[in-house]
């Protein structure tokens, strides 16, 4: 988001074993509820009027902190991401993927326990977030990425859906950057003034 520097304070946040973040040999460390509080430290360290902005894992983990803690970001942005999953069939079987696959996502395997969801926390608050949500979705990516944005679009109360045409799982970081970043620009600029 480094096209966004020039108007806003970007705080950059590596989750556990991720680009300069340490990366702890124990795999009880790499959990969502200890990068939450993580992310408490990092929405403490900017202040207040924090818009929390997230890709895939990213926009889980941004989603389910403001499941878990209400009212402390002013707004959320989630790209390319999804609620996870109420059904527990449904979440154990993402859960054996994600460990199945651990070697594919390009961190140290026991990271794999971040994308680990233990229960349905955001599908449950979904319709009690009433934080400004922008949520992005590239139509390149994979189809079921504008299913969930289209669900969270349905059933949160203040959230609007764009999809970016032609944009891929990593829009943000490619050939959609300059997009992307006008539409957190727009999205942000429009937010209601803070009381």
């Amino acid at each position: 988001m480094t096209l966004l520097e020039d108007r806003y304070t970007v705080v950059g946040f590596d989750l556990l074993g991720h680009g300069k973040s340490p990366v702890p040999a124990d795999p009880s460390e790499y959990s969502r509820d200890k990068a939450l509080v993580d992310l408490d430290d990092v929405i403490a360290s900017v202040g207040d009027s924090t818009v929390l902005i997230g890709h895939s894992l990213g926009g889980y983990l941004a989603l389910a902190h403001a499941a878990t803690r209400r009212n402390l970001a002013r707004a959320l942005v989630v790209l390319n991401t999804g609620p996870g999953f109420r059904d527990e069939v449904k979440r154990e079987a993402w859960n054996e993927r994600s460990r199945r696959n651990a070697h594919r996502f390009g961190v140290p395997v026991q990271a794999t326990g971040l994308n680990i969801q233990e229960d349905g926390v955001v599908m449950e608050s979904l319709a009690a977030l009433t934080v400004p949500t922008l949520v992005l979705v590239g139509t390149a990516d994979r189809p079921e990425y504008a299913g969930s944005a289209k669900y969270l679009e349905r059933k949160m109360p203040d959230a609007s859906f764009v999809a970016v045409q032609g944009g891929g799982h990593l829009m943000h970081e490619e050939s959609h950057a300059g997009e992307v970043a006008e539409l957190i620009h727009d999205f942000v600029s429009q937010l209601p003034p803070e009381a």
